[in-house]
């Protein structure tokens, strides 16, 4: 009697080698969530050599298939992360590099539209919220499979932050960076909680500093600030968002529930619409199973409303360019 095959390999497909995807995929690699990874950048020759170097370290880590794709690759894929982007060249503004990644994901979108994929889109391309919106519009899917990673590092930016000043594992600290993935971010404390205790219940036991205010504003610069530091330091940030990438996609090949503060379009939560901006989301093996919808105080929600004002200002500045 013949066997009939109702298992379906769990693909991710990787659009552009470098070091994000790159870094990401080696670390998807080793995870063994994924069965197939499919590598595609525009420099056929680099993705080559991006894929001969993980497939050497195959040995070391769970069975998994690493090859260069293309875009017959999208047809069968669980998940598509889109990692490929410009740099902001010597006299080039931010609109025109704005301006030119909006262009590559919009041609990525057509090429995975066209092959009648069933995937869920991860944009991470900066900026992500303004290139998740677009990606959202041009595909036309339910808006779950279109999603951003937002503000998922600096979230975990902020609870390595607040562990270390706690002397608390990390494991135990809970909060959320929520809004742009940008100078707009905020930090909604009102959500913090340190082992089942609120932030604000925890701050007069703990007593590690003398300002309350004055010490969460340090803290909201520092997470603000990271990626600059890392940037002058060493040219790009690469490890800390590829190890983000893997918890966002791990979450929704495992379909694990998870609550992760991703970018995704929002139609009337938090009383916004038409805009992609991170606030907590339950992922699933749809994308965004649903939007968390938490309380927030009315600074905060002030604060979530500003960060949407900075987007759509991005986002009309590109449909007013020819």
């Amino acid at each position: 009697m013949e066997r009939v095959k109702n298992w379906t390999p769990r693909k991710v497909v990787v659009v552009g080698a470098g070091a994000v995807g790159s870094t990401f995929a080696y670390a998807l690699a080793q995870t063994g969530l994924a069965d197939e990874i499919a590598l595609i950048d525009k420099d056929r020759q680099f993705a080559e050599g991006q894929v001969l170097d993980l497939s050497h370290g195959q040995p070391f880590f769970p069975a998994v298939k690493i090859h260069i794709g293309d875009d017959q690759d999208y047809a069968d894929a669980q998940v598509i992360v889109m990692t490929a982007g410009a740099k902001q060249r010597p006299g080039q503004n931010r609109l025109d590099l704005l301006h030119e990644n909006v262009r590559i994901v919009k041609g990525v979108v057509a090429e995975i539209v066209g092959r009648n994929s069933d995937a869920v889109l991860l944009v991470v391309t900066n900026p992500v919220d303004v290139l998740t919106y677009f990606a959202a519009k041009q595909c036309g899917w339910e808006r779950g499979r279109v999603l951003g990673s937002g503000t998922v590092l600096d979230t975990a930016r902020l609870r390595h932050i607040l562990a270390r000043r706690l002397q608390i594992a990390v494991h135990n600290v809970h909060a959320y960076v929520l809004g742009e993935h940008g100078d707009s971010e905020f930090v909604p404390w009102s959500l913090a909680h340190v082992a089942g205790m609120s932030i604000d219940d925890h701050c007069p036991v703990c007593g590690m500093c003398e300002c309350r205010e004055e010490t969460r504003d340090a803290i909201e610069k520092e997470v603000r600030d990271s990626a600059y530091h890392i940037i002058d330091y060493k040219g790009a940030t690469h490890f800390g968002v590829g190890l983000s990438l893997v918890r966002i996609v791990g979450s929704i090949l495992r379909n694990e529930q998870n609550v992760l503060p991703v970018s995704t379009m929002l139609d009337g939560e938090y009383g916004l619409h038409n805009v992609c901006l991170s606030v907590p989301c339950i992922l699933s093996d749809n994308g965004v199973e649903r939007v968390l919808e938490s309380k927030l105080s009315e600074q905060e929600q002030q604060l979530l409303l500003r960060s949407a004002d900075v987007l759509r200002k991005s986002i009309q500045e590109v449909d007013r360019r020819p």
